[in-house]
This record gives C-alpha cells, structure tokens and sequence, in this order.
C-alpha cells in the first residue's frame, strides 16, 4: 500500500461556517485523483465535520462510485461520544450505514489517553471491536493515542491482538518533552505493531516555518512544498505503513500525490536539515515550558500553566497567524473551568517545583496580556 493517507477531517468546504456543507463534487475530484495515482486509504470517524457528515461524505464520494477492492477504509469508536455500553453497537451499525460498507478495514479505538482507555474497559469495548473483527465487519483493530509513553506501553501489553497503533508523529514533536513521538514511535517496534501517522504536519504549522527554516528547506529543494518535508519524514519511518494528511481542497492534493506517488525516504542529510528546522522553530520559543506539569499540583486557582505557556511559545513560533487559534483555546480552557492566568495569587509554590526555574508568576502576567 502506497504511503499517504487521505484523512477525511478538514474536507472543502460550501460554507465555511458550516461543517455540515462539504463540497462533495471537489471531494469526488480529490477522491478521483487519489485512487486513479494507486492510493487507497481513507480515514473518517463521526466527529469528523457535523453529524457523520464526513462519513457521509466518503460514501458519496467513494463507496457509491466505486467498487469495494478499490479503496480501504477507516474509521473509529468515539467512546467520548457514547455513554451507555449497550449503544455500542447501535454507533457502529450507524457508521457503516452512512460510510456505504459492510466491514471497515480498519477499525479504532479514538484518542485514546488514560481515562478513555478506563472507560473503554468499563464498557468492554476492546471484547466488541474484537468480536467485530471475529464476525469480519473489522478486518484490521488499532488505536489512537495522545498520551504518555507509559500509558502506551501498558496498552501494548494489555492488549497484544491489537494490529497497528496511530500516532501524532512529526520532526517537531520527534522529541518534543509532552507529545513524545519518537518514544511511542521506538514502543510500537518493540511489540511489532504496524504505524499509522496523524498530524504530520502539526495541523498545517509545518507548512508555515519561520522565514529562516523556510529558506534552508527552498534552498535545498526549491521545487518541494514546506509541508512536503514534514509528510516525507513521518513516511520515511521504517514501522509507518501509512502517513494521514487532512487535505482541504484538490492543490494540496496534488501536491501531495507530486511526491508521494513515487515515494523516496529522506536520504541522512535530509533528516539532518529537517532537525535543523526543529530546533529554528524550538529557538523562537518564548518561555523554556518542558510541561512537565509539576507546577500544576496544588494551584490553589485551578491554573493549567503549562496550556497557557504553549499558546505563547505558540505565536512566538508561528506568528500572528496563529492568534485565532491561541485565542481559542484559551477560552476553551476558561469554559472547562480552568482559572484565568490573571486569577494568580502569586504564592509561588508553583515556581518552587518548576526543574526549568521558569519566572511562573511573570510569564502568568504575559498570558494575561496576551489573551484578556
């Protein structure tokens, strides 16, 4: 199986305020393409735009126009969405109704961290995704995962029949401190399980580097894309069997079927300047945060220090093309009942558990400049 994978999340749009409004004739367009270059997997779950609306639009645009051996699918088991173990099954009779299928190529568990993978078992989801796989409706069982290295491991050993695990896997968080990939990566060896990568380009910041990063990729490669870079280094891994790119109207497809059609793995000295740009990128930072999370303990004000640190160090990075989104996680946070940076009481019990001896109650006053 070729290695680009065409995740069905940020689909073209009709109305862009409206995630229910795919624009099915350019995604039969993309769809097309895709398949006609000899590429074949899909990615969808229910989230994925407004009520099934990607699954949706997958049979639309595939399933209907095209016959079963042409293309594999996947999709998963949002168990953040279900709170009953007996509407299980009902979720995924529903997914494979709306994808147009009857069996799913692989199937996963969804962003799967510590307290869904508690739910998962409370709710026996492991013994359904396995019994599906006996009945033939899932030909191939895999997770998500966005959490530690230690929480994966046991995941690995708890459930050794699991085939392939997905992974958020680019050069800059390779060896990020909080996201960890290249630990996960070097774990999903160890137990021969196959990888699947999601966010290879960070959710599109890779394609944006600083100017300085920027000009050493053009000036190696004038003809690649930024982003082309960041997709060839997660395929380049010998263990990924497919790299998923979240691709939103026909150029970038093009210009991800311009150099992953006839795949060429990053040579050494190409890893070399790709690491190079991490470390352009990581430079910029404003506050040395590793998110260790020690600060946190004990914050008589409920503030999430460490959230608040990488919005900053995110538009130090990336720029003001970026506020929008630092924007709005922040006020994601204050609506999930996080304390507002500015709710500091400067006690500095935080600062005396920070390893980076960071200026916490300084940077909190920063934060609060930046987002209130």
């Amino acid at each position: 199986m070729k290695k680009l994978g065409f995740g069905l999340m940020r689909l073209p749009l009709i109305d862009p305020n409206d995630l229910s409004k795919v624009d099915l004739e350019q995604v039969k367009k993309m769809a097309d393409e895709f398949i006609k270059e000899g590429f074949t997997y899909f990615d969808t779950a229910y989230p994925y735009h407004k009520n099934g609306f990607s699954e949706l639009a997958f049979r639309e645009c595939v399933a209907k126009r095209y016959p079963r051996d042409a293309y594999t699918i996947a999709d998963k088991l949002s168990l953040f969405m279900i709170d009953r173990k007996e509407d299980i099954p009902a979720f995924f009779e529903s997914q494979l109704e709306r994808c147009g299928v009857d069996y799913f190529d692989y199937y996963l568990l969804h962003a799967m961290r510590q307290e869904l993978v508690e739910k998962a078992e409370q709710m026996d989801a492991f013994s359904f995704v396995f019994e599906k796989k006996r009945e033939g409706k899932i030909k191939q069982v895999g997770f998500s995962f966005h959490d530690s290295p230690e929480v994966l491991e046991k995941m690995l050993q708890a459930y050794p029949d699991i085939d392939f695990v997905q992974l958020q896997i680019n050069y800059l968080d390779w060896e990020d401190p909080s996201v960890q990939s290249r630990r996960c990566y070097d774990l999903c060896v160890k137990y021969h399980k196959k990888v699947i990568v999601m966010e290879p380009v960070k959710g599109g910041l890779l394609s944006v580097v600083p100017e300085e990063a920027k000009n050493l990729l053009k000036e190696k490669a004038p003809e690649r894309s930024t982003a082309s870079w960041a997709i060839r280094f997660a395929a380049s891994l010998d263990s990924v069997m497919v790299v998923l790119s979240g691709m939103s109207n026909l150029e970038q497809l093009e210009d991800n079927l311009s150099y992953m059609k006839e795949f060429a793995p990053l040579s050494k000295e190409e890893f070399e300047l790709v690491f190079q740009v991490a470390k352009i990128i990581k430079e910029k930072e404003t506050i040395p945060c590793t998110s260790c999370s020690y600060c946190v303990d004990g914050c008589p004000m409920n503030i999430p220090i460490p959230k608040y640190f990488a919005l900053i160090n995110l538009l130090s990075k990336f720029g003001e093309s970026q506020r929008e989104e630092a924007e709005r996680r922040y006020q994601n946070a204050l609506q999930r009942g996080y304390g507002k940076a500015s709710d500091c009481i400067g006690c500095g019990q935080c600062e005396s558990h920070c390893p980076q001896h960071i200026e916490i109650r300084e940077m909190l006053k920063l934060v609060a400049k930046e987002f209130e």
